[in-house]
């Protein structure tokens, strides 16, 4: 990425930033966003394990197909499949990360 496009992409994302916060402070504003950023990032990492810990067991689902059992991950779609192993499911995983998302969250 060129100087130029990385300038013109970073006033575009504090234009974007600018409108998103409209009258709230600014530093407000970056705790705000920082704490959904992590948020993003422990769920995130959690999917990943998750995968791992589930192996060829983690459903591989096409989005429309996922779409089409209302389910937002496919971990979710394994958590209804297996109720009854979701609670040691649970126990593992907070073993492995040290905490736990819930699909639906």
């Amino acid at each position: 990425m060129t100087d130029t496009n990385q300038k013109k992409l970073g006033s575009t994302l504090w234009g974007i930033a600018d409108q998103l916060r409209g009258a709230m402070d600014a530093d407000d504003f970056r705790d705000y966003m920082l704490s959904f950023l992590f948020l993003r990032y422990l769920s995130d990492n959690y999917e990943t394990a998750a995968k791992k810990e589930l192996g060829k067991d983690y459903p591989d689902l096409p989005l429309d197909v996922l779409l089409k059992t209302g389910a937002s991950t496919p971990l979710q779609v394994w958590y209804e499949e297996n109720k009854a192993d979701v609670a040691a499911f649970g126990k593992q995983m907070r073993r492995k990360v040290h905490y736990v998302i819930q699909p639906s969250h």
